[in-house]
C-alpha cells in the first residue's frame, strides 16, 4: 500500500494580507477594534487560515513576507513595482498583529532582506519537493503556478479570498493552451507585467506570446532560432525588444535558492496556541472567533472589566463556571423555595409572537443554588413554589425581553413584579446598532461565550425543531439562566457607566410594563368594515384594470413589471429612465417621474390601492383574534436606532393616511362595546420642538413660545416676508419642507428635489435658513464634531447611538452617518418624550380610577377608549400630563379628538 507524503503547507502572507485587506474595503472603517485598530485584512487573514490550516493540518507550515520594497530586483530594474500605490495606512498598521495571528496560529512567519515572499516560498517549496514533502501554496498571485510541479501544487485566491483555483500541471496546461508551469515565466517575459511593471516585448500580448513559446519553449531558445521566423513586423519587435525580454523573464523568475537560514525541521506545525490566541481575538473583538472556540470546549476568559466583581474584586470566571441544572418536577418542587430574593427566569417559547407562541419550556434560579429546569408549564400555575416566587414582589427576577415573559405568563394567569434586570433591554440601550433579539448572540456580543445561539440549537425556518432530548434542551435553558446572570453586573455597570441608568430605570424598564398591558388588552377591529373595503377595493381595482387597458390599448398583466416596461417603453415608446438586469425598471421611483403620463398615473393608483387591500385589509383580517375580536401588536421595544417604537404583527403604526383608501383603513378601529368612544391625542410639531430646546436658538424659540405658526414664521424668516403680508400656501409648503428637512441633515439636492427649485436656489434657502436661526447652524457643527470626538451623538435623557462611520473615506456613507448624528438628538428625545408620557398617562389613569385605556402608539400620537362619561376628564387629563412629559424651553402641545373610530378621532 502506497503511503500518503507527509505535507508541506506555503502562505503568501503580503500576497493574501492585500487580498483580504481590498475584498472589504468598502467596509474598511466598520472592521475596527475598541481601540481604533483596523482590522479587515485580519479578519479575511483569519478566515483563510482557519478555512484552510486547519483541515489541511499539514505537517510543516511556513507564512512568507515580503521585508521591503528593495529588493535584487529593484537593483536590476530601477521601476520594479514602480507603479505601486502606496500602501493604505489602514493595512500597514494590521501588518504586525497579522504577524503575530500567524504564530498564535502555530506557523513560523519568514522574511528575507533582498528577496520577496516569493522567493521564499519558490526555495521552500523545492527543498520540501526535494525531501519527499506534498507541497501545497497559497497565494493571491499568479504568478506562482511556475512553481508547481507533480508535488507542487499553487491555489490561487480570487474574488477576495474567499474562492480558490486548484493549479496542477494539467490545470496549467488547460489555462495556458498546452504550456508547461515552467513556461509561464517565458510569457511573463515577453508580454510584461504591468502590474510588476516590467515591459516585457513591446506589441506582444499573451495570446501571441503563448504562441510563440508553443513553438520555441523558451525565450532564449527563441533568439537562438530567431533566423528561422519569417520577416515580419513581429520579428522586428522581437530583435528590437531581445534586452527587454530577457530582463523581464528574469525578474519574473521566482528565485528557488535564496539563502534562508532555517531547515524543514524548524517549520513544524503545531496548532493554534488556544490559552495566547484566546485573548489576542478578545483584544480584536473576533467575537465570532470566540464563539467557535467557546462552542469547540475551550476556555474563554472574561474580558478585562467584565471579570470583576459588583465589589471590585475578582469574580470567577463567567465563561467557565460549571454548569448546575437540576430537572424539576412536581416532586421535587420544595428545593425551589430555598433560592433566596433574587433569581433568573426565562421562559422559552416556539416562536417569537408571545401572544400566540406555545410556552415549551422554563428555567428559574441562581448562581447560588443552581438551576431548575422543566418542559412542564403546569408547575407555574397557582399554588405552586414556582408561582409563588415568580408572583413576590420581594423577589427580585433578572430576566431577557421582560415584556414578552409579561405577555406570556399573563396568558397563564401569571404576573410578574419586581422585573430588576432585561439583558435585551440593557444590552439594547448600551448599543442600539446590536438589536439582536438572540440570547445567545446578543450575550456573545457583551463578551459571554457560554450560551450557544437559538439557531445552533434549534435550527432556523422549516428546520426550527426544540430538541426532543431533555438533556439538551434544559442544558440551553440553563446556559441562558446563567448568562442572565453573569451579565448582570458587568451592564449595569456599564449603565452607569454611560450615565444611562435613570433612562433604564425611570423610562425603559417602567415602560415594558405598559406596552405589555397595552398589547395584552388590544384594539377591537369591525371585521365586517374590512370585509366591506375589501369588496369596495376589489371593484376599484377592477376598474382601474379596464382604464389601464383602455390606455394601453390591449390587455396585460398589470402587476407584471415586465409587461409593462414593454407597453411603457416599446409599444408607446416613451424613453426609458433606467434599466435593470431583466428589463426596464418600473419602480415607483421611475413612475413617478412620469406622473403625466396618463397609463401610468392609472398604474400608480392601482398599485397604491392594490397594496392597501393586500396589507392592510387581507393583512387585518388575517390577526383579528377570533376570542376577543381584537388584534394585538407587538411593540418591538429595542429594534429602532433611535430610540422609536416599532409596530409588528401587524404593524399599526404605517397604516397609510395620505391617500382616502388609506385612512378608511381606521374606521375599522372601534371602541370594546357601545358607550365607548376612541380618543387621540397627538403632539403637535414635537421634534421642531426638540430642535428649539436642543439647539438654544432664540428666533426658534421665539416662535414657539409666542404660539405662532413655525412654518409660516420660517417663511417670513428665509423668504423675507412681512409681519403685515400673508405667506401663501406654497411658500409655507417650502418653509414646512426646509423645517423639517433641517432636522434630517438635508442637502441642497434633496432640498431642491423637494420643493421643485433648482440646486443653487436650494442652497441659498438654507444658508439663509442657517443665518436667520444660527443656534441650529451652532449646533449642528458642534454636534457633528462630538460625534467624530467621540463616536457617538446623544438624546437628552442620555441614549446614545453610535456611528460607525463618521470618520469613513468614503463619503456617502460619512455624510449619511453626519446627517444622523444631527437627526438622532432630535428623533431620539421626542421618542423618550413620548415614552414617559405613556409611563405617566397609565399612572394618571389607574390613579384617577378610571376605566379608560391606552391602546396605541403610533408615533407622536396615543390612541385610547373611554367610556362617554370620562371623556371630559380624559381632554383635560391627557394633555396635560402628555404636555408635561419633559421640562423644555419651549412649550409641548398636544391636541386631542374623540370619535366613533379612530378614523372619526382626528
Amino acid at each position: 500500500m502506497k503511503m500518503a507524503k507527509p505535507t508541506l503547507l506555503l502562505i503568501d502572507g503580503n500576497s493574501l494580507a492585500f487580498r483580504a485587506f481590498f475584498a472589504l474595503i468598502n467596509q474598511v472603517d466598520r472592521f475596527v477594534n475598541h481601540e481604533g485598530l483596523h482590522t479587515n485584512a485580519l479578519v479575511g487573514f483569519n478566515n483563510l487560515l482557519d478555512g484552510i490550516v486547519d483541515p489541511f493540518k499539514p505537517d510543516l507550515a511556513l507564512v512568507a513576507w515580503d521585508a521591503g520594497k528593495t529588493t535584487f530586483r529593484t537593483g536590476k530594474f530601477d521601476d520594479y513595482k514602480g507603479n505601486r500605490d502606496k500602501t493604505p495606512q489602514e493595512l500597514v498598521e494590521q501588518f504586525e498583529p497579522l504577524r503575530k495571528m500567524v504564530e498564535l496560529h502555530g506557523i513560523k512567519s519568514y522574511e528575507l532582506p533582498g528577496y520577496e515572499a516569493d522567493d521564499i516560498i519558490g526555495t521552500t517549496a523545492r527543498m520540501g519537493e526535494v525531501a519527499g514533502y506534498a507541497v501545497t501554496i497559497v497565494t493571491g498571485d499568479r504568478d506562482m503556478t511556475q512553481l508547481v510541479t507533480d508535488d507542487v501544487s499553487v491555489w490561487v485566491t480570487k474574488k477576495g479570498i474567499s474562492e480558490i483555483d486548484h493549479y496542477t500541471p494539467a490545470m496549467v496546461a488547460e489555462v495556458y493552451d498546452g504550456l508547461t508551469p515552467a513556461q509561464i515565466v517565458e510569457v511573463k517575459g515577453l508580454q510584461g507585467d504591468t502590474s510588476d511593471n516590467y515591459p516585457g516585448v513591446a506589441g506582444i500580448g499573451p495570446k501571441t506570446a503563448i504562441k510563440l513559446m508553443k513553438e520555441y519553449h523558451t525565450i532564449p531558445e527563441m533568439y537562438e532560432r530567431i533566423d528561422e521566423m519569417k520577416a515580419s513586423k513581429q520579428k522586428e519587435k522581437l530583435i528590437a525588444g531581445k534586452e527587454d525580454a530577457l530582463s523581464s523573464r528574469d525578474l519574473a523568475t521566482i528565485r528557488t535558492n535564496a539563502p534562508v537560514d532555517y531547515d524543514l525541521s524548524s517549520l513544524t506545525y503545531n496548532g493554534p496556541d488556544y490559552e495566547a490566541i484566546i485573548p489576542f481575538y478578545q483584544h480584536l473583538d473576533f467575537k465570532a472567533q470566540l464563539v467557535k472556540l467557546a462552542n469547540q470546549g475551550h476556555t474563554i476568559p472574561a474580558p478585562t472589566g467584565v471579570q470583576n466583581g459588583a465589589d471590585g474584586e475578582p469574580a470567577h470566571d463567567m465563561n467557565n463556571t460549571p454548569l448546575e441544572v437540576r430537572s424539576l418536577t412536581a416532586t421535587n418542587l420544595t428545593h425551589i423555595e430555598q433560592l433566596g430574593d433574587e433569581i433568573s427566569f426565562y421562559l422559552e417559547l416556539d416562536d417569537e409572537n408571545y401572544h400566540t407562541a406555545n410556552p415549551v419550556g422554563f428555567v428559574i434560579g441562581n448562581n447560588e443554588h443552581g438551576y431548575f429546569v422543566s418542559r412542564d408549564i403546569e408547575l407555574l400555575v397557582q399554588g405552586t413554589p414556582v408561582n409563588r416566587i415568580l408572583q413576590d414582589a420581594t423577589v427580585k427576577k433578572n430576566v431577557f425581553n421582560a415584556k414578552g415573559t409579561i405577555v406570556a405568563l399573563r396568558r397563564l394567569g401569571l404576573t410578574l413584579p419586581n422585573v430588576a434586570f432585561d439583558l435585551l433591554l440593557v444590552a439594547y440601550l448600551l448599543d442600539a446598532n446590536d438589536n439582536n433579539n438572540d440570547m445567545g448572540a446578543l450575550a456573545h456580543e457583551n463578551g459571554y461565550y457560554a450560551v450557544r445561539t437559538d439557531e445552533e440549537v434549534y435550527g432556523k425556518g422549516a428546520k426550527f425543531a426544540i430538541p426532543e432530548a431533555d438533556e439538551d434542551l434544559f442544558e440551553h435553558l440553563g446556559r441562558k439562566a446563567m448568562a442572565i446572570q453573569y451579565l448582570k453586573d458587568p451592564l449595569m455597570a456599564k449603565l452607569a457607566e454611560h450615565e444611562q441608568t435613570q433612562l433604564y430605570d425611570d423610562i425603559e424598564l417602567p415602560l415594558t410594563s405598559v406596552l405589555a398591558d397595552m398589547e395584552a388588552t388590544g384594539i377591537t377591529v369591525d371585521a365586517n368594515t374590512l370585509l366591506e373595503m375589501r369588496s369596495k377595493l376589489t371593484e376599484r381595482l377592477a376598474e382601474l384594470e379596464q382604464t389601464i387597458y383602455q390606455q394601453a390599448g390591449h390587455e396585460f398583466n398589470v402587476q407584471s413589471p415586465k409587461q409593462l416596461g414593454v407597453v411603457l417603453f416599446e409599444e408607446m415608446g416613451y424613453t426609458p429612465i433606467k434599466k435593470t438586469k431583466t428589463g426596464y425598471s418600473t419602480s415607483v421611483e421611475v413612475l413617478e417621474k412620469m406622473g403625466d403620463v396618463p397609463l401610468v398615473a392609472s398604474i400608480l393608483a392601482y398599485r397604491q390601492i392594490a397594496k392597501i387591500q393586500s396589507t392592510y385589509v387581507e393583512g387585518l383580517l388575517r390577526v383579528i383574534h377570533g376570542s376577543d375580536s381584537k388584534v394585538h401588536t407587538r411593540y418591538l421595544q429595542t429594534l429602532t436606532q433611535t430610540g422609536r417604537l416599532s409596530s409588528v404583527d401587524p404593524n399599526l403604526q404605517n397604516i397609510p393616511v395620505r391617500i382616502e383608501e388609506g385612512r378608511r383603513i381606521r374606521k375599522a378601529f372601534v371602541p370594546r362595546e357601545k358607550g365607548w368612544r376612541i380618543l387621540s391625542a397627538d403632539y403637535s410639531q414635537i421634534e421642531l420642538r426638540v430642535l428649539a430646546h436642543i439647539t438654544g436658538d432664540k428666533h426658534l424659540q421665539e416662535a414657539f413660545i409666542n404660539g405662532e405658526d413655525i412654518h409660516a414664521a420660517t417663511a417670513r424668516r428665509i423668504f423675507g416676508i412681512g409681519p403685515d403680508e400673508t405667506v401663501d400656501g406654497n411658500i409655507r409648503r417650502q418653509a414646512k419642507a426646509v423645517n423639517f428637512g433641517i432636522v434630517y441633515g438635508i442637502s441642497d439636492f434633496g432640498l431642491a428635489k423637494n420643493i421643485g427649485v433648482s440646486r443653487k436656489q436650494a442652497k441659498q434657502i438654507i444658508d439663509t435658513y442657517f443665518e436667520q436661526y444660527p443656534g441650529v447652524k451652532t449646533w449642528s457643527e458642534e454636534i457633528i464634531a462630538a460625534a467624530r470626538e467621540q463616536g457617538y451623538v446623544e438624546t437628552i435623557a442620555h441614549r446614545r447611538r453610535y456611528l460607525p462611520d463618521i470618520k469613513a473615506k468614503n463619503f456617502n456613507l460619512r455624510s449619511f452617518a453626519e446627517r444622523t448624528a444631527m437627526n438622532s438628538p432630535i428623533q431620539g428625545s421626542a421618542a423618550d418624550i413620548i415614552k414617559i408620557a405613556m409611563i405617566n398617562m397609565e399612572k394618571a389613569l389607574r390613579d384617577a380610577g378610571l376605566q379608560s385605556k391606552m391602546l396605541l402608539q403610533v408615533h407622536d400620537e396615543l390612541i385610547f377608549e373611554a367610556p362617554e362619561s370620562e371623556l371630559p376628564i380624559l381632554h383635560e387629563l391627557v394633555p396635560r400630563v402628555m404636555d408635561s412629559a419633559m421640562p423644555l424651553d419651549v412649550p409641548l402641545i398636544v391636541a386631542s379628538h374623540e370619535g366613533e373610530t379612530w378614523y372619526d378621532a382626528k
